[in-house]
This record gives structure tokens, sequence and C-alpha cells, in this order.
């Protein structure tokens, strides 16, 4: 089983490394490097900035979230976890293992069952607001017609998600998740602050690549980011690469080119966004050093071996 996962590590690593190889050299690598390397610094650490309150912001949804649900969870402790989580997250295929351990470190309080449906209530709750900033932006979208292609994909995403939602209305589902989830969204006070959290988290993600795009010469209007942003960023979590590379490069550039810029300036932007994305989660690698001088096992590898 650990060769398993090893060999699947491996296969999404060079498929990631081979689309960006792809990538590089069909939409003009070279002017996308030249990008890159004429980036406003300004603008680059606006984007740093931003990823780092999303950070902040998730972790403190995170804690709200588990401490609804009977969990005693610390702000503090609630940062630490979610940025060792991204590394994780970061390293391995799939982008799930860092949220499962965070789960699995947090199942003292309350059981493993609660902590599991903190962190995935919490990180359903984020691409619910993503894809709401997503849907709004598309209904006030007066730019340039967009292609039948991209309408399709909006409706897909939006059929998509409906059908999951059906399937948590089936009655018995439906009961177990409202006993143990109904603290954490409709209890006093919660759904005000959930919708304004993720909202927020949702809304620094989009605002931190419109940052990359700015810093590599292509201004976003705030619709477009809005509408182009989501759809560029909800690759990230099609388990076929690590962390996303090269699918969210491929989706950029192929986007791009619908609001007037070029693919190669679509590839720098994401390019960009994905090394500072990687450089705001390196607070978990010190996280990480911390547990292991003081013996503290990681988790996540047993997550992925059979017992």
């Amino acid at each position: 089983m650990i060769r398993r996962v090893h060999l699947s590590k491996a296969l999404k690593l060079l498929t990631a490394l081979l689309l960006l190889g792809l990538l590089f050299a069909g939409f003009d690598g070279g002017q996308a490097w030249s990008l890159l390397r004429a980036a406003d610094p300004v603008w680059l650490a606006a984007s740093l900035v931003a990823l780092t309150l999303q950070t902040l912001l998730s972790a403190w949804r995170w804690q709200f979230t588990a401490n609804r649900l009977g969990q005693r969870l610390t702000l503090g402790r609630a940062i630490r976890e979610y940025y060792l989580g991204q590394v994780v997250n970061q390293s391995l295929p799939g982008g799930v293992l860092g949220d499962a351990g965070r789960a699995y470190r947090a199942r003292h309080d309350g059981g493993l069952r609660r902590a599991g449906a903190a962190v995935v209530v919490e990180r359903a709750l984020g691409q619910m607001a993503l894809l709401a900033i997503m849907v709004t932006a598309f209904l006030l979208y007066r730019g340039p017609q967009l292609p039948s292609a991209i309408t399709g994909l909006i409706g897909a995403i939006c059929l998509g998600a409906a059908v999951i939602g059906a399937a948590l209305l089936i009655p018995g589902r439906w009961r177990v998740w409202m006993r143990i989830t109904r603290p954490a969204l409709v209890g006093r006070g919660a759904l005000p602050l959930q919708v304004c959290l993720n909202l927020a988290i949702a809304g620094t993600n989009i605002a931190a690549f419109a940052f990359c795009a700015d810093a590599t010469g292509t201004p976003l209007a705030a619709t477009e980011a809005a509408l182009f942003v989501p759809l560029i960023l909800l690759t990230m979590i099609i388990p076929v690469t690590i962390s996303g590379w090269g699918l969210r490069e491929g989706a950029a550039a192929t986007l791009f080119p619908v609001i007037g810029a070029s693919a190669s300036a679509g590839l720098a932007a994401s390019t960009a966004f994905g090394l500072l994305f990687l450089a705001s989660t390196l607070p978990g690698l010190l996280v990480l050093a911390l547990r292991r001088k003081s013996g503290d096992t990681f988790p996540e590898r047993s997550l992925t071996v059979d017992p």
C-alpha cells in the first residue's frame, strides 16, 4: 500500500510537470517567463498578504465550526494546524490529506466523527461561497459574449452542486447531518458569521489571484475576477496533479483570451499565484519541525496505509 501511495504521488507530480511543459511550449512560454520576471513586487506582496489573511480567516472558520460542534479548539492551535494541513496538501496527491490530518489530530475532543464533520463543513462552506460569487458575477457580467463552452461549464458546475445538495436532502441522511452540524450553521449567531467569514475567505482567494494578474501586466475588472478566477481555482480540487499544478495554469491560459488578454498572460498569472500560494504555506514547515522536535507523529502518513 505504501508503494502504491508513493507511485501515485510520483505519477501526479509527473503529470503536473508534463502539463506545465506542454503549456509553456504551446502558449509562448518565453513571453510568460518575461512577464514573470518583470512582475511588480508590490502586487506580488499584496497577493501574499491576501493569501496569509485567507489562511488566518480559514483557521478562524474551522475553530468556530469545531467549537460549535462541541470540540475545544483554540484559535492559536487552529492556525498552527491549518498551516500544517496546507503543507501536506501542497506536497501529497489529492489535496485533502492535510484536512484529514487536521480532523485526526482533533479527534480527542468530541471524537473523530465530530472532528471530521467540522473539517468537512468548513471546507464545503468555502466551496459554496466561491460558487456563489461566481454565479453572482455570471449574472452581472456585461463583457464580451462568453463562449458556449464556458457557459456550459458554469451550468455543469451548478448542476453538480445541486446534485450533491439533493443527495444530502435524503431524509435519513439529512436528519443525521442536521443533528450534527446544526449548531455550527444555524445556531445562535452562527449563520451571519459563517456567511461573512466564507465570503471573505473566498474573496481574499480571488483577490490574491487578481493581484498576481495585476503584477504580471493583466489587470482584471472586479466582475471578471469574480467570474473567471473561481473557474480557474476550482480546477485545483481535481486530484490529477499535485496541488492543481498544470490544471490551474491550463484553465488560466484558456480563459484569459476571453477577456482580451493572451494565453501567456494567463499562464504567467497562474504560475505566480501558484508560487506565492506555496510560499504562503511555509509557516507550516516551522510547525512541522516543532512537532517532530517534540516527538509528535505525523498522522497523515498513517491515513494512507491500511491498518
